[in-house]
């Protein structure tokens, strides 16, 4: 069997238990909004603490909570928005791979994964690191500004610039919208 059958059958493994592990209840957003890596529905009910405070949970996330608010609190970052693009990207699920080939739970391109000092982005806790640290680059980059700095995590920095705030992508714009929608939720409790 070749190594990108294994992949295959992996992948499809991995679909097969987040969707029997996912919640009766629709994820916070639409699965079209999701990327082709992540995994629908893949989000459990998390209980999380307010704004600012680390964020823990349960169900599928819940394995990744304390890589999770170490890497925010270490970059200067709200946990509960690396978790909203933690849960956008991958799913929470440490071995995603997107058509493009980003890797990991905060789906790293391997040149950006290496230029943040990561050398394995599908360890969690150097995606989540790298992840974290490039949120913080975008966040210095645009003033702070969460919206901005997503869609420059999303769309690049220089798409964000080129527009003067997050482009007319739809994938784009659909993408800001529901990591700020997921990093609302995880700050409420309502996950």
């Amino acid at each position: 069997m070749s190594l990108s059958t294994i992949g295959t059958r992996l992948d499809e493994l991995q679909t097969m238990v987040a969707q029997m592990n996912a919640p009766a209840t629709p994820a916070a957003a639409p699965a079209a909004t999701a990327p082709a890596s992540s995994f629908a529905g893949a989000l459990a009910a998390a209980q999380t603490s307010p704004s600012a405070a680390p964020v823990s949970g349960t169900g599928a996330s819940s394995a990744f909570d304390a890589q999770i608010n170490a890497a925010a609190a270490s970059n200067g970052i709200d946990p509960a928005l690396l978790k909203g693009l933690v849960s956008q990207e991958s799913g929470f699920n440490p071995n995603a791979r997107s058509g493009a080939g980003a890797l990991g739970l905060t789906q790293l391109m391997p040149g950006t994964a290496s230029s943040l000092g990561v050398t394995n982005p599908l360890d969690p806790a150097q995606s989540l690191q790298g992840g974290a640290k490039y949120l913080r680059e975008q966040l210095d980059r645009f003033g702070g500004d969460e919206k901005l700095a997503l869609a420059a995590y999303n769309a690049g920095p220089g798409a964000v610039q080129k527009y003067g705030g997050v482009p007319p992508y739809a994938e784009t714009q659909n993408y800001v919208t529901s990591v700020m929608g997921k990093a609302a939720a995880f700050r409420g409790g309502t996950a």
